[in-house]
């Protein structure tokens, strides 16, 4: 016998579980909902995001002031963040007793820092929303039909040749990044079969590697600065933001959100990076403040002292890039090692050689193009009764909660309005 389906869900990333519960809830009694998932369990990518913590959302409350954040998408995307935003996101996990806290530059977590926490919300949400979940069926194409001299999408047909049918489809299978959780871009390449334009992913957030090998010998140092990025001794890039050294090179939000300009800029000559460390303090009140702890602490270490100033981790590195022993007592720092140290603390010169693989992307751009999707609905303009959500948009954003917050809003408008428009 044929399998029929009112609404059949293709991933069970974010975007694909919350689409799932929300088109289950509006359908109540009247119609059933599948999830597909082609891994042998839910939400794996999501479980590793945040550095295993979940960073839901930012909050930012303007959705106006957000949506600039996505820079060309902007447009596009006020329509559906109408209908879900982030006060939304937050109402919906708090209301299921999912407590949150904000941290650093308006990044949400869930209170428990666990990412687990997210995923048992989303799957308590679909088990009371009445959605059936099958994993290891990936997806191998559309069954595509003609109706009324139109083509429609009529179901999908699994890898193994089952084929199952459904009124609405809604396509969460995601993009490129981490492909070891099943983003393999399977999605992208059955978009395209049925005559969607798809940008070719790219890799965007990426940590980048650097050659400065006393960085390399500080893993796990890390810091807020500005960021600030030259080439040909011009200012190509100002950002603020949390950096984290690594045994490559470096990472943390702020250098993922400037990985971006860092590759391009690379296409066409050496880069410089440079970090101010202390961006809230000038030269001269930089200068009066090592004065200060100098004298306060005279009989202390520099390395020890610093630390006021810089985070101990980096102090290594500064050590070895200044050239100043920092075992030397502060009563015994000349004017021109404190002069120094102050612009070190202002611009720490790091050389950017690459970008890591799309293994270690955070996101990748490239998607579907926005104009062949209703962001009212998140139905394809091609086929009505396709829906297309999450990584499978091309929209750029940043890191800080702005993708999570991207999933949850195209999979709640989708299976809103699959509800609302089945008969």
């Amino acid at each position: 016998m044929e399998e029929r389906w009112d609404v059949v869900v293709v991933g069970g990333g974010p975007a694909g579980m919350m689409a799932a519960g929300t088109a289950a809830k509006e359908l109540k009694n009247k119609g059933r909902v599948l999830l597909l998932e082609k891994n042998d369990s839910l939400g794996k990518k999501l479980l590793i995001t945040g550095g295993g913590r979940s960073n839901i959302t930012n909050e930012e409350f303007d959705t106006r002031t957000l949506l600039k954040k996505f820079k060309e998408s902007e447009q596009f995307l006020f329509s559906a963040f109408s209908q879900f935003e982030v006060q939304d996101t937050l109402d919906f996990f708090r209301s299921r007793g999912m407590d949150t806290k904000t941290e650093k530059l308006q990044r949400v977590f869930p209170l428990s820092n666990t990412a687990r926490s997210v995923w048992e919300t989303l799957v308590a949400y679909m088990k009371e929303s009445g959605v059936e979940v099958r994993s290891r069926s990936p997806i191998d194409d559309f069954i595509v039909d003609q109706e009324d001299g139109q083509k429609k999408i009529v179901g999908v047909r699994l890898k193994n040749k089952k084929e199952i049918f459904a009124k609405r489809i809604i396509l969460a299978t995601g993009g490129f990044s981490h492909p070891e959780t099943g983003s393999t871009g399977d999605g992208f390449e059955i978009l395209k079969k049925i005559g969607h334009t798809v940008v070719p992913p790219s890799m965007a957030l990426v940590p980048i590697t650097t050659s400065d090998a006393w960085g390399h010998k500080i893993p796990g140092a890390a810091m807020s600065a500005k960021i600030t990025l030259f080439q040909n001794n011009e200012k190509q890039y100002v950002a603020e933001g949390r950096v984290l050294f690594t045994h490559q090179g470096l990472s943390g939000p702020g250098i993922l959100n400037a990985s971006g300009e860092v590759g391009e800029l690379l296409k066409y000559g050496e880069v410089e990076l440079q970090l101010d460390i202390v961006p809230h303090l000038s030269y001269d009140t930089l200068n009066f403040k090592l004065q200060e702890i100098f004298k306060t602490h005279s009989n202390k270490k520099l390395k020890n002292a610093l630390s006021d100033v810089a985070p101990g981790g980096l102090l290594a590195g500064l050590e070895e890039l200044s050239g100043i022993s920092f075992e030397t007592a502060c009563n015994s720092v000349t004017r021109e090692q404190r002069l120094a140290l102050v612009k070190l603390f202002k611009h720490i010169p790091l050389h950017p050689t690459g970008l890591l693989g799309e293994d270690k992307a955070i996101i990748t751009s490239g998607g579907v193009v926005l104009e062949e999707v209703d962001f009212k609905t998140m139905q394809s303009r091609l086929y009505p009764n396709l829906y297309i959500v999450g990584d499978l948009l091309n929209i750029d954003r940043p890191s800080g909660g702005y993708s999570l917050q991207l999933c949850w809003t195209t999979g709640f408008v989708a299976g809103k309005n699959v509800g609302e428009l089945l008969p």
